[in-house]
């Protein structure tokens, strides 16, 4: 998993609507990216929804939160849809999970991301990380939170 301090790898991955999304279009903001395995899983469900009741906390700390599995742009747009996630998920699609892996947080054995969260600052630079034990391991809300007040 990356440390805190590195720079955060740069990445440039299409969005659920297929727009093309990078790093550096969040330069001069916190970035708070959220691996994930799957759409559609009920772990990934409860993750993603629980991070929703902290959006007003991550909007007033100014940090943005995206999400990023291996899925495709389509499965992203209907995961959201379904869900009602309001924030932007990110298809880690081909190469397969290749921004997973330069953060070091792509499980081989498994064929997806772990659960890992990584700030990033807005200089690029990662504040914060946090890996799962597990990738049914859901890291909770309040961890977020105590991150960015850190």
């Amino acid at each position: 998993m990356i440390s805190s301090g590195e720079k955060a790898p740069d990445f440039t991955l299409p969005d659920h609507n297929g727009q093309l999304v990078s790093l550096s279009d969040f330069a001069g903001r916190r970035l708070l990216i959220a691996f994930y395995p799957l759409d559609f899983s009920p772990v990934c469900h409860d993750q993603l929804t629980a991070y929703k009741a902290i959006s007003p906390q991550l909007e007033e700390a100014d940090v943005t939160l995206v999400g990023i599995s291996v899925d495709s742009a389509f499965a992203h747009k209907a995961f959201r849809e379904h869900a009602a996630i309001e924030n932007t998920l990110l298809a880690d699609f081909e190469p397969k999970g290749a921004v997973a892996k330069s953060y070091g947080a792509y499980l081989d054995d498994w064929g997806h991301a772990n659960r890992s969260l990584v700030l990033v600052d807005g200089d690029g630079s990662v504040e914060w990380v946090h890996e799962s034990d597990t990738p049914v391991d859901i890291p909770p809300p309040g961890l977020i939170l105590d991150a960015i007040a850190a």
